[in-house]
């Protein structure tokens, strides 16, 4: 038999293990999104659930214990996920990695701390996850949104702070809440903004606008808002003249801004989550899953390594009742496909982190 005949067999061997469950085996499961219009954030969920196990399988399980995975649909509906949740009680599960919308999330940890079940989601960004936290059981392992203003607030103060700052937004919930807290945290640093105001969401002609920006002379241009506006307000920009830097948040993350700018979208900054296939520690994961025919996206990764906090928790406490695995995941540092992670008294993990992005050519980089 050849090396890669064995790494198949096992890989079989772990699949029939998941299949058929012993007495001694551990339940977890995966939930998020299997169907509808964000079934594929759900895809990459499972398949960074069923690598995660398989893998943990092959390596002798959990403190000797076999895994067994549960993946269930939640539509990322809250009422829905509020009956999986019930479901997975029945079916003992000790450990859930999910979910992914924030509705069914929070409706969800109600749910798992009343079982005493631990929950870490690998998708949910809105910081009442955890400024809320339903029981000691409910962790996070994506970035909290108001991260994101906290990084590039402080690009601002600390590359253009002595620059004339224009502060803008679309007048939608993201791009004003964004907006607003970039700008508060501009003011608490000590620097004032130039100008702020607001434009219309959908619109097409933004002379004027770039006229008052080039008014004032502005050498940076904070953004709050969608790529279409963005795309055309750099590219008004360019058209008049006006040098300034333009910065926004995680919504110029695509590849529709560049078509809009073109060469013009060069040099503009955003912040947007690490990108988890990028790091060091991924890089032998996402070479098995690609040769597999696999994702090896955002969720694919973070779920993942959610599962490996997860079990190297247990092994620390000896067993999966939750205060011990809590109290573990609470205090340590584990060694993941994201790097080493750690947990605050939150619940709130310190990876992936937003950091700031360029684009450049087409492609936004990391700087």
């Amino acid at each position: 038999m050849t090396f890669q005949q064995f790494l198949a067999s096992a890989g079989l061997l772990a699949y029939s293990a998941v299949a058929t469950p012993a007495v001694a085996d551990i339940r977890i499961a995966v939930a998020g999104p299997m169907k509808g219009q964000f079934a594929a954030f759900g895809e990459e969920m499972r398949i960074g659930a069923e690598k995660a196990v398989a893998d943990l399988n092959a390596a002798g399980g959990v403190n000797g214990e076999t895994l067994v995975l549960e993946t269930v649909d939640d539509g990322c509906d809250a009422d829905q996920a509020v009956a999986v949740a019930n479901q997975l009680i029945g079916r003992d599960v000790v450990f859930v990695a999910g979910h992914l919308c924030f509705s069914s999330s929070i409706a969800a940890a109600e749910v798992y701390a009343g079982a005493r079940i631990v929950q870490m989601s690998p998708a949910t960004t809105l910081p009442k996850f955890t400024d809320e936290r339903q029981g000691e059981g409910i962790f996070r392992l994506a970035p909290r949104d108001d991260r994101q203003a906290d990084v590039a607030g402080r690009l601002l103060v600390n590359e253009f702070g002595d620059k004339r700052i224009a502060i803008l937004h679309d007048k939608t919930a993201y791009g004003k809440g964004l907006a607003d807290a970039v700008k508060a945290v501009v003011n608490e640093l000590g620097t004032s903004e130039s100008m702020a105001l607001g434009f219309d969401a959908g619109g097409d002609d933004f002379r004027s606008l770039v006229s008052q920006l080039k008014l004032q002379a502005v050498d940076v241009v904070y953004l709050g808002g969608y790529h279409p506006e963005a795309g055309l307000i750099k590219l008004e920009m360019d058209r008049q003249r006006l040098s300034a830097v333009l910065v926004a948040g995680d919504a110029l993350m695509t590849e529709d801004f560049w078509s809009v700018t073109g060469e013009a979208g060069n040099g503009t900054l955003l912040t947007y989550p690490e990108i988890p296939r990028d790091r060091p520690e991924a890089q032998e994961l996402v070479a098995d899953l690609e040769e597999a025919g696999g994702s090896a996206d955002r969720f694919t990764l973070t779920t993942y390594a959610a599962i490996q906090a997860w079990a190297q928790a247990v092994e620390v406490a000896g067993g999966t009742a939750l205060q011990g695995v809590a109290t573990a995941l609470q205090d340590g540092t584990f060694d993941t496909v994201l790097g080493d992670v750690t947990f605050d008294g939150n619940g709130d993990s310190n990876l992936p982190d937003y950091i700031v992005y360029e684009w450049r050519n087409g492609v936004p980089e990391a700087r």
